[in-house]
């Protein structure tokens, strides 16, 4: 493509950068920060953030030794009704902050003030995958910044591993690390000594469950357990708290640090340091763990302990509130476990089954669902998109309708009064928290009361006569209540507490009251283990009423003596009864961080400071707003290796991004030396601009320019399909999200493509033609609605659905086509297995010996090494049994039928840095006609095939999918044919 050409493309996109590139964010810098906000909602919180991060930094320093120029860019967001938070060092140090308030459910999350703890998490991971020895350096010099791995140029995994190493490190370590580390700098309040994770290890020695190691962990253990990827928090946190405990934090600190006498790998840095394997050291931690569970299952086990009667022979993973319905004997509640959609159900109490009654969309890992149970009516409210803005639905439990109440209201915490039919709850906006209270028939809510920053409200209960209402309160400090508050003062703006207990810094969880109103029953984990307890509000007398081995949680007081609670296990929970006697004794265990504490007491010394100690204005260097496309910076450039017509080519690649990637420009080129090319083919170029925006206006979404000569691609050197053009290409696409509300998405695609001098179709690379010019319009509209369960490796029910309008403008004439497809799933039996129903039709205009005015459709599509999707035999363009594009038709229809198996789960093939993870069989079967509408062309033709995929990992984080196939294909025109499918997808 001529330099003019280029210059000409980046001049248009700069002089209409103020038109469409605009942005609704403001900017604060440090010499060290630079922190993007949206102005006005999140500015109170930019002192708060800027000094936290700050602060935590200090630490990074002082214990990791941590030195850095690179600006960390942190952005906040409000996009999901719970706080969490995400961080990269590649290609630059980027941490994106979600506001709202972190979920407190079974201590998984401390009581810290979330902002200063989410920065000591985040910024651990950014120091441990940033930091860099000298070698590092000079591959950072080489390739002028941290080389990011994509798909499209898979060398740059080669380029990543050495700009940046410790990136390529499973999640356990930097999650374990992160874990660890901020527990410290928060004084000792984390989960590296969270009375959770004691019950989690004491569970599985009381149980004699199985613990993964380091390989069945990352293959399995973060996959299919109904903790999913809390797994790596867990496993992580305990192995370096181990570590920390048996060696020193000091050597801890020299193993996951980065230096010019570490090495590049943290396995064999392990080992450098330790003088022996990491599986040898995990072995040992195992050993140490049953032992020091054992003798905490002896401390417990001094006092009597609490008496129970399962009410069900199996787990039920994860479960919300319950509620009990008298008239069925059943227990109604949200369930979250492997193999099943997350729903509404009723536990059976006379059998244990579970009757589901709907699926929750958007189940949280822990919590599920806010519920709340009308009796009378027998309705339950539930909310859903419970990690985005939360809907409130209810569902008629005996005819199963749904309806939606209140979508994006963003309450949660429920609970119901019976006397006025009221709904009460929790609503999270701008990181702030508000009380509200929703009037039958639940067209609209109303404020009650709104709390300043740092004030959390959790797990409201209201009294059976409807005068009083309950509620668990956090404060910054930590400190956590009980308060009890009456309605009508509530209503009049009166929240004076009439009653108020605490069990110190441990969290007062799912306090609800007896069916008589005298008491609240609820658990904490003040002895270190979660025990039921009775809070008497007359006598305001705080009272311990079990003495459990592993935990209770959830109590659903039957009477004053009589509780359901849900007993903790390896596998979830499980309900059971016990009676509410008083325990006068029980023994506290031991807490693991406070053994490793007193072992090392240097660990008080990495403490961090009072962010509000930070002076802020002395250190900021700028404020204003932040405009993408100005702040464009280089990423990288590193070589290339293309091919073009079955010949290799040798480029480069040059990548820039702004500071939080809404912009980004991609420029390759290349030679090929094959000099059976013509000499005007051996030159490939390509360029590529993205812009997201984010603003209010209507072009917000993804704008997309580009430009191209004889454009190459790496993968056209491995197999049949075929990517690369012969000729110059011009593109202009915008991408807009209309719906999105998961699983629900509707997304609308406009793209314009002008194409000069080609010798192939762009998508059909076996039908060849001769023209000049050639510009296509395309306008793709896709919706999807689909849902898995835990342990999925596909989609396993629901449907979607794409419709997409194009033009062809060809030598002076203009050729529509419309085609779409439609999917539906149904979830089968057996676990993470479905079927599905699939559809492709198409239809255009022109004549029938025109190529432009047909759809070629046959084979597999995917390339002995590939990047694009897995199961490609599902595109409309796809016929297995059949060559690439060889059935053509003005017209076509084809339905298949599609069995997804049941996955073959791996725990041990390979090993921490390669290995097999799972296998996943497919069957489907197809039938396709094209030229309906003419019986001399039309033609009639079946396949039958199967597809097994293999997932496998390598550099504990590049998961790759080795594909085989074969299909048999037959029908009019065809005896029989058949087909097979090798194929590698990177990334």
């Amino acid at each position: 493509m001529p330099t003019l050409r280029v210059s000409i493309l980046i001049s248009v996109l700069l002089s209409i950068s103020p038109w469409v590139m605009s942005q609704e964010l403001s900017l604060l810098e440090t010499a060290r920060l630079r922190l993007l906000y949206f102005d006005p909602t999140e500015t109170y919180l930019v002192p708060h953030v800027a000094q936290s991060f700050e602060n935590s930094l200090d630490v990074q320093q002082r214990v990791f030794n941590y030195r850095t120029d690179e600006r960390t860019a942190v952005l906040l967001t409000d996009f999901s009704d719970y706080g969490n938070a995400g961080a990269s060092s590649v290609p630059r140090n980027s941490v994106i902050v979600d506001i709202a308030p972190l979920p407190l459910t079974f201590e998984t999350a401390q009581p810290a003030e979330r902002l200063f703890t989410i920065m000591n998490h985040e910024l651990v991971h950014i120091a441990n995958t940033d930091q860099a020895a000298t070698v590092d350096k000079r591959y950072r010099s080489l390739f002028a910044g941290k080389v990011a791995a994509r798909a499209e140029h898979p060398e740059s995994i080669l380029f990543q591993y050495l700009t940046t190493p410790r990136k390529t490190t499973p999640r356990w370590y930097l999650e374990g690390m992160a874990v660890f580390l901020e527990t410290w700098m928060a004084g000792g309040t984390g989960r590296a000594q969270g009375a959770y994770d004691e019950m989690v290890f004491r569970s599985m020695v009381r149980d004699d469950a199985h613990f993964y190691d380091p390989l069945g962990l990352v293959a399995e253990g973060v996959k299919v357990d109904f903790q999913v990827g809390a797994n790596a928090y867990l496993y992580g946190g305990r192995f370096m708290s181990y570590i920390a405990y048996q060696y020193s934090p000091d050597m801890l600190i020299k193993w996951v640090s980065r230096t010019d006498d570490s090495k590049r790998n943290y396995r064999p840095q392990f080992e450098k340091v330790f003088g022996l394997t990491l599986n040898e050291a995990w072995a040992d931690w195992i050993e140490f763990e049953k032992a020091f569970q054992i003798e905490n299952l002896e401390r417990i086990r001094e006092y009597p302990t609490t008496p129970y009667k399962n009410l069900s022979e199996q787990a039920l993973g994860s479960v919300s509130r319950a509620y009990l319905d008298t008239e069925n004997n059943t227990l109604l509640a949200g369930f979250r476990y492997p193999g099943v959609v997350a729903h509404i159900g009723e536990f059976s109490l006379d059998d244990g089954s579970v009757r589901r009654l709907k699926d929750i969309k958007g189940p949280m890992v822990y919590r599920v669902t806010s519920l709340a149970y009308d009796p009378m009516s027998r309705t339950a409210f539930y909310t859903a998109d419970n990690y985005a803005y939360r809907d409130l639905l209810s569902l008629d439990t005996q005819s199963g309708d749904v309806r939606m109440l209140l979508r994006d209201a963003r309450i949660g915490e429920i609970v119901f009064n019976q006397t006025d039919r009221s709904i009460w709850g929790v609503r999270h906006l701008n990181g702030l928290v508000a009380l509200v209270r929703i009037a039958h028939p639940y067209t609209e809510w109303n404020l009650i009361k709104a709390y300043a920053y740092g004030e959390m409200m959790y797990d409201l209960d209201i009294s059976p006569d409807g005068t009083l209402l309950s509620a668990s309160f956090g404060a910054a400090n930590g400190a956590q209540s009980v308060r009890v508050m009456n309605i009508d003062a509530l209503l009049e703006g009166d929240d004076t507490r009439i009653a108020e207990f605490s069990l110190g810094q441990s969290v007062p969880e799912s306090f609800v009251f007896s069916p008589d109103g005298r008491y609240l029953f609820g658990s904490s984990y003040y002895t270190g283990v979660s025990n039921i307890w009775r809070f008497e509000l007359d006598s305001q007398d705080l009272e311990m009423v079990s003495n459990a081995e592993t935990g209770f949680f959830r109590p659903l007081p039957l009477s004053n003596q009589e509780l359901i609670i849900f007993r903790y296990t390896g596998r979830g929970f499980v309900p059971a009864v016990i009676s509410a006697e008083i325990i006068e004794d029980a023994s506290a265990i031991r807490l693991f961080g406070a053994e490793i504490v007193n072992k090392h007491p240097v660990l008080e010394t990495w403490r961090a400071g009072r962010p509000a100690d930070i002076d802020l204005e002395e250190i900021i260097t700028l404020e204003g707003t932040y405009v993408p496309i100005r702040n464009l910076r280089l990423e990288s450039i590193h070589p290339i290796v293309e091919g073009y017509k079955n010949s290799p080519a040798i480029g480069l690649n040059f990548n820039f991004s702004d500071a939080i990637f809404l912009d980004a420009l991609s420029f390759s080129a290349s030679y090929s030396p094959d000099e059976d090319l013509r000499a005007s083919e051996r030159r490939h170029l390509s360029f590529d601009y993205r812009h997201a925006v984010i603003s209010t206006s209507p072009l917000a979404g993804t704008w997309k320019f580009g430009a191209s000569m004889n454009p190459a691609d790496f993968y056209d050197l491995f197999g049949p399909t075929k990517e690369g053009l012969k000729g110059n290409g011009y593109y202009i696409a915008f991408d807009k999200t209309l719906i999105y509300d998961e699983p629900r998405k509707l997304n609308l695609g406009l793209r314009i493509n002008h194409y000069a001098n080609l010798e192939r179709l762009p998508r059909y690379q076996n039908v060849d033609v001769t023209f000049n010019k050639l510009t296509i319009f395309v306008a793709d509209l896709s919706y999807t609605n689909v849902k898995s369960s835990l342990g999925h490796v596909d989609d396993e029910k629901g449907f979607k659905w794409r419709l997409v309008a194009a033009a062809d403008h060809v030598n002076n004439d203009t050729i529509p086509k419309l085609f779409g497809n439609f999917d539906v799933g149904f979830a089968l039996p057996w676990k993470n297995s479905s079927i599905w129903w699939r559809n492709a039709a198409g239809i255009a205009k022109g004549e029938r010996d025109d190529e432009f005015a047909n759809f070629f459709i046959g084979g597999f599509g995917n390339n002995w090494v590939d990047s694009g999707e897995v199961k490609r035999y599902r595109h409309e363009y796809a016929m297995p049994g059949f060559e690439l594009n060889e059935i053509a038709g003005k017209n076509f229809a084809r339905s298949m039928i599609e069995i997804n198996l049941p996955p073959i789960r791996f725990r041990r093939v390979g090993n921490p840095g390669f290995y097999l993870s799972w296998a996943r069989p497919a069957l489907f079967t197809s039938a396709l006609i094209t030229n309906a509408d003419n019986d001399k062309f039309k033609r009639n033709v079946h396949n039958v095939g199967l597809q097994i995929d293999l997932q496998f990992t390598i550099m504990s984080r590049m998961d790759m999918t080795l594909s085989f196939g074969y299909a048999v294909g037959f029908g009019d025109g065809v005896g029989s044919a058949d087909e097979y499918m090798v194929s590698l997808k990177i990334m």
